[in-house]
């Protein structure tokens, strides 16, 4: 790509940019040439609308055109970054057990506008239930893997490494 790409994790509602699977993610991204990785800080607030503005906010304050950001959420952030996508068309979003069909949410099912999707979701999430996120991804034909693990995905770390290099892999087109 001729543009820099922009990656942006936004993590979940009791975990931070310090988190071991934020920190793995934004590893791997910076790991590709001309790509820019940067973890974001929602610990400041825990309503979604206002987490949604702070995103807003960085990719802004980055100067980084919505084509080229890629959107890394999970949880609350992967609602983060499907809204965000569904605002503003972006190259990519991966979630990760991303909070759908959440009651206190609003728009708890957005319209993913991205040009790469992948939703990587727990079967035991007891969290935010698969089954939302499996129809969300039936209808609106995402990508979906189901994996033998909880919400966090700790179970998982390597596995969501090797699925996210896939992902910015094809992103940027290699």
């Amino acid at each position: 790509m001729t543009n820099p790409v922009h990656v942006f994790l936004s993590h979940g509602l009791e975990s931070g940019p310090d988190s071991t699977k934020v920190q793995a993610l934004k590893a791997e991204a910076e790991t590709f040439d001309g790509v820019t990785a940067m973890a974001l800080d929602h610990r400041s607030s825990k309503d979604p609308a206002t987490r949604l503005l702070q995103m807003r906010a960085a990719i802004e304050a980055s100067g980084a055109e919505p084509e080229n950001c890629i959107l890394v959420g999970s949880s609350m952030g992967g609602w983060v970054c499907a809204q965000t996508s569904a605002e503003s068309p972006v190259l990519g979003c991966f979630l990760l057990a991303p909070a759908l069909a959440m009651k206190d949410y609003p728009q708890s099912s957005p319209k993913i506008q991205a040009r790469h999707t992948q939703i990587i979701h727990g079967w035991h999430d007891d969290v935010v239930l698969p089954m939302p996120v499996i129809e969300l991804a039936r209808e609106q034909d995402i990508p979906l893997l189901a994996l033998p693990d909880g919400h966090r995905l700790q179970e998982s770390l390597p596995r969501l490494v090797t699925e996210f290099r896939r992902f910015m892999k094809d992103c940027l087109g290699q």
